[in-house]
């Protein structure tokens, strides 16, 4: 795992396949994501290295019900006593209750996905919270969620108002480019997502995958969600980094 600073108050840890992110308000910290199922040993160990206790990681946003995201969740949560938040409509995918939609693939994008599947099955967990389009959270200055489905159900992005931050989950990616994530259930649902987290004019944009925007963060962003389509083309890549 790699450990990168965004801001001062805000890390990325990458995995091999994914991403999650630390938000840090004093000595209170927020996951963002939790990585797979073997992810929380590194994440542990990187929080210890920022100089922190494991233990003031007060709560986990999970920004879908994909195995990448939500993996360590459960173990972090238990040893630590955070609190795990999710979007209601993939909380039951989370618990293990309901199967992940299948997604509807481009020719394109299914190599991709063979790859994607290499992710360890993540365990039955526990969703303490369950969000809705709106929902104010106790961090970041008042973190505001936003339902942006169509990669799942439940997928949200968590926008920091206060900051000019915004995570997207899996709703756009930037791995070399800016564009529409892959691996959505309902395509025409995800452009639309994508084009109102784009209308939220970030300064810093932090991806599920791929290296987080920081200059010119909102051009680029509104760029890639105009010409963002729902009829397999990929739209306007937008190089970064």
């Amino acid at each position: 795992m790699d450990l990168v600073e965004v801001l001062p108050q805000l890390h990325m840890f990458r995995f091999p396949i994914g991403q999650a992110y630390l938000w840090r308000d004093g000595t209170e910290l927020t996951l963002i994501d939790a990585g797979d199922v073997n992810a929380a040993p590194a994440i542990e160990e990187a929080v210890r290295g920022l100089g922190h206790d494991p233990a003031d990681i007060a709560r986990i946003v999970i920004t879908h019900g994909h195995r990448d995201h939500y993996g360590a969740a459960q173990e972090l949560a238990d040893r630590h006593g955070a609190e795990i938040l999710a979007h209601r409509l993939d909380a039951p995918v989370i618990r293990g209750e309901e199967e992940v939609g299948e997604p509807v693939l481009l020719d394109w994008e299914r190599p991709l996905y063979e790859h994607a599947l290499t992710v360890p099955p993540a365990p039955p967990t526990r969703v303490d919270t369950e969000l809705s389009d709106g929902a104010v959270l106790p961090f970041g200055g008042g973190a505001r969620v936003v339902h942006s489905p169509g990669h799942t159900p439940g997928s949200i992005g968590v926008h920091l108002p206060g900051h000019g931050v915004l995570f997207t989950g899996d709703c756009v990616a930037g791995v070399g480019q800016v564009m529409l994530g892959v691996f959505n259930i309902d395509r025409e649902q995800a452009v639309a997502s994508f084009r109102r987290l784009a209308a939220l004019e970030p300064a810093t944009v932090c991806f599920g995958h791929g290296d987080p925007l920081t200059e010119d963060a909102a051009a680029v962003l509104r760029a890639a969600a105009d010409t963002s389509s729902a009829d397999g083309d990929a739209g306007l890549q937008v190089e970064h980094g």
